[in-house]
């Protein structure tokens, strides 16, 4: 079976679609990328518990719609406040990796 000249790789589509590695628009799509993970993460989370935005939000001495910013991408949360979601929340370390 040949392989297809059309058919591309993950990492070669958001090269061509962001640019390479270290360009701006690759660190901009990189950086929302995060951000998307951890409210996915947030909200997988919540719903394994069990538990309404508003009830985490009790946990944890925040709001509903502080949850529901971080779950749908937004910019500009603090990292204090993730750190105290997800301690106080689920009882869970929240660990940051530096490439």
């Amino acid at each position: 079976m040949k392989n297809n000249p059309n058919i591309k790789s993950f990492d070669q589509h958001i090269d061509e679609q962001y640019g390479i590695k270290g360009t701006k628009s690759r660190d901009e799509f990189e950086s929302g990328y995060e951000a998307f993970k951890l409210g996915i993460t947030l909200q997988q989370l919540r719903h394994e518990e069990g538990l309404t935005q508003e009830q985490l939000a009790n946990k944890c001495g925040t709001t509903k719609s502080y949850i529901s910013r971080i779950e749908n991408n937004a910019s500009d949360i603090r990292l204090s406040t993730i750190i105290r979601i997800f301690k106080q929340g689920f009882g869970k370390d929240l660990r940051l990796t530096i490439n």
